[in-house]
Order: structure tokens, then C-alpha cells, then sequence
């Protein structure tokens, strides 16, 4: 297949742009800090009391899990209707709905963020499957790289304006006394939630419909997507290299994602850090990132994916170790330079090497869902686990430590697989 045109390519790219907001201000930045500003330290809930950062930790676990869930059945649909595109604007549409309401969250109703957390992750993971398997819809397989490197550096670059404005208005309310209280925070939730709408409407006019199946579903289209998932994993038998890099994507992926919603609590509670401090240093793993996606794609290029997926895995190791010994403010600004680095590079590459591993197959969502799953039920375990290992221990260093344990399996894995058998048929 060719490449789309390049107004196809930016307009699929330019969804990154519109959601990774929510990841940088909702996930990494403002919530997260403002979670830990206005919540007491031991929060009662259900009938028990729990740990403030292991409660945000079992949250993030629980809109994993639902969102796991929830996968299957929608990329079902869509794999069948081929209306990818309409699943997209649902979720991102509900995830938006989401941040715009949290600016009725307040230290009186730390539950109703909560629930308004789960609701917007669901929205913003429930779109990027749909917007992740049109990737080898609008790309080819040697254009791919160069292709999910710009979403992420786009999606990089649009976070950060939005978060420089919103951490404009706060420091002004900080330093100059304006006296507006948490308003600036909760406005920066609304600004998410328009942004995010509002940008995703050039993806949305210019992405091409989705190409439906020619086969039909084989059972009740609710519960398809399940059987689906269970087919993918039995024809992954005729496709080992596929297979190995998704259990080694499912591995060190657990700790990637778990570093990434739990790193602004770990740095407000273990390293003591202010609101806008902590703001400003995710600003600068936000910027390094947009350099890292590129740097490994340029890496993978002189080399190959699998090289330089380790080469990333193997930085990520250094990262827990430098992260249970980081106790300064200065230890921990170079300890976010190198997440920065790893952390576009990884994620990019993980899905470009995915796609260019795929069968030919015009069920794209299906294997996309599956991916998905994997990226969501191990999150669920990384986050569980972290927040688990917090609670026992009393602290967080240790919980890093169990986080290297995934990356180390992760690696291990990865170095079974070889690119250039990627489809084997029995």
C-alpha cells in the first residue's frame, strides 16, 4: 500500500496534539499535584482507610481495567462496521466531557474526582485504539516509524503549550497573591476538556472512513470482540516473532505506564516537591520527549526496532535504580531528563514495531485491541502492584524497585525476537 497524503498524515497526527493534554495535564502534571494538595493523607472509602497516592494508584487500576474490558466488544463493532472513526469521537468526547467537569472537584468531594479521573481515562484509552489501528490503514509499513514518531512529538509539542499557559496563570495566582485559590487548577481540567475537542475536530474531517471486514461476525457482535481477542491469540502461533514481542511489550510497558501516572506522586511525597515545581519538571520530560521520539527513530533506522527497543528497556532499568537513590531536587531534575529521553522513544517505537509485525489482515482493530488489552491489563498489574508495595512499605522507593523486575523480564524477552522472520505461517 501507499502512504496517505501528507493532509491525511498531519490530521491523524494532529490528534495527538488534541488528547495528549490530558495526558501531561490530567495524568502527569496539574491533577495528580492538585490530588495531593487538598487530599489528607489517609482517605475512608468503602469501608476502609487508605494511603492517599495508593488510592489515585487503585483508581488509575480500575480505569484500566474497565477500559480492558470494555476493548473487545468496541473494536469489535468497529472492525465490523468499519466506523473506527465514530468510536473515536464517542470516547474522546466523553473524555472531555470528563476533565471539563472537574472543575467542580474539590477537597469536599475527593471521591467525585476520583470517578471523574476513571472517566476520563476510559475516554481518552477507549479512542486510542481506534486511533492507533488506523496507523497501518493511512501508513506504510517502511513509512510507519517516521509516521507514529510525529504523533507522539506532535502530541508533545501541543501538551506543552496548553500546560505553559495553565502554569502561567497559576504561578501569577501563587506570586502574586491574586487570591484565587485552587480556580486556576480546576480551569486548567476545562481547558483540557475544550482543547481536546476542539483540536480533534481536524482529525476527525480529514481521516478517511475505515475499511469494514468482509467477513462477518461469527457470534452475537457484544461478545465477538472476545472470541476475536481469543482468535488473535490462536493464529499468534503462526506468527512467533509477533507473539514474543507482545509478551515482552506486555512486560516492560507494565513499567513504563506505572512511572508514568505515578511519578508526580512519588516526587510530591518522597522528594518533598511543590505544586509548581513538580509542574515544571514534568514540563521538561514533556520537552526532552519530543527530542527522544525522534532520536530513536533516527536510532532504528541506522539499526533496527529491536535494538533500540532495548537500548530504551536497558535506560529504564538505570532510571529505577537512579529513582530509589534520587533524594535531592537536583537528582530528581536529571532523573526527569532521562524519563523524558526514554519515555517518547519507547512508546513510539512499541507501536510502530507492533504494526510492522502485523499479518496482512483488514482487521486491523482486532490485533490494535489486543495490543490494547495487553497495554491495559498490564498497567492494571504495574499500577495494583505499586500501589500495593506503597502501602506495605510505607513509602514509594520500593515500589520503583519492584518496577525494574518488569522492565528486566521485558528486556530478557525482547531478545528473542528477531525482526526479520516477523511472519512465520504454519
Amino acid at each position: 500500500m501507499q502512504t496517505a497524503s501528507k493532509k491525511v498524515i498531519n490530521g491523524w497526527a494532529m490528534y495527538d496534539w488534541a488528547n495528549s493534554t490530558y495526558s501531561l495535564v490530567i495524568t502527569s502534571t496539574i491533577f495528580p499535584a492538585y490530588f495531593t494538595s487538598i487530599a489528607p493523607k489517609e482517605i475512608e472509602m468503602f469501608g476502609r482507610t487508605f494511603e492517599r497516592n495508593a488510592l489515585a494508584s487503585y483508581a488509575i487500576s480500575l480505569s484500566f481495567l474497565i477500559i480492558a474490558i470494555l476493548s473487545p466488544i468496541l473494536s469489535s463493532i468497529a472492525d465490523y462496521k468499519g466506523n473506527k472513526k465514530s468510536f473515536m469521537k464517542f470516547f474522546c468526547y466523553l473524555g472531555s466531557l470528563a476533565c471539563v467537569s472537574m472543575i467542580f472537584f474539590t477537597e469536599k468531594n475527593i471521591g467525585f474526582g476520583l470517578f471523574l479521573s476513571i472517566v476520563a481515562a476510559i475516554g481518552y484509552c477507549g479512542s486510542i485504539v481506534f486511533y492507533n489501528a488506523y496507523l497501518p490503514e493511512i501508513a506504510a509499513e517502511e513509512d510507519q516509524d517516521r509516521v507514529s514518531a510525529k504523533g507522539f512529538a506532535m502530541g508533545y509539542i501541543g501538551s506543552v503549550i496548553l500546560m505553559v499557559l495553565c502554569l502561567v496563570v497559576i504561578i501569577l495566582n501563587d506570586n502574586m497573591k491574586l487570591g484565587w485559590g485552587s480556580w486556576p487548577a480546576r480551569f486548567s481540567f476545562v481547558s483540557v476538556g475544550l482543547w481536546w475537542a476542539g483540536f480533534a475536530q481536524i482529525t476527525f474531517n480529514v481521516l478517511p472512513p475505515s475499511k469494514a471486514s468482509e467477513q462477518h461476525p461469527e457470534h452475537n457482535i457484544l461478545v465477538n470482540g472476545f472470541y476475536e481477542l481469543k482468535k488473535v491469540w490462536n493464529q499468534l502461533r503462526h506468527y512467533p516473532v509477533l507473539k514474543k514481542f507482545l509478551i515482552s511489550f506486555f512486560f516492560y510497558n507494565m513499567g513504563v505506564q506505572t512511572v508514568m501516572y505515578m511519578a508526580t506522586y512519588f516526587a510530591a511525597d518522597e522528594i518533598k516537591m511543590q505544586s509548581t515545581q513538580l509542574i515544571v519538571t514534568i514540563l521538561i520530560i514533556q520537552l526532552v520527549a519530543i527530542f527522544g521520539a525522534y532520536l530513536f527513530s533516527i536510532l532504528s533506522k541506522k539499526t533496527n526496532n529491536i535494538f533500540t527497543l532495548a537500548v530504551a528497556i536497558i535506560g529504564w532499568i538505570g532510571i529505577c535504580i537512579f529513582a530509589y537513590l534520587t533524594k535531592t531536587l537536583t537528582q530528581f531534575y536529571i532523573l526527569a531528563f532521562c524519563v523524558g529521553l526514554v519515555m517518547g522513544g519507547i512508546q513510539s517505537m512499541s507501536r510502530s514495531t507492533y504494526s510492522k509485525l502485523l499479518p496482512e489482515t483488514k482487521d486491523t482493530a482486532s490485533y490494535f485491541s489486543f495490543y490494547d488489552v495487553c497495554d491495559k491489563i498490564g498497567t492494571v498489574i504495574g499500577t495494583l502492584s505499586f500501589g500495593f508495595v506503597s502501602e506495605i512499605s510505607n513509602g514509594m522507593r520500593n515500589s520503583v524497585l519492584a518496577l525494574m523486575v518488569y522492565f528486566i523480564i521485558g528486556f530478557i524477552l525482547l531478545m528473542f525476537v528477531r525482526m526479520k522472520n516477523k511472519i512465520v505461517v504454519a
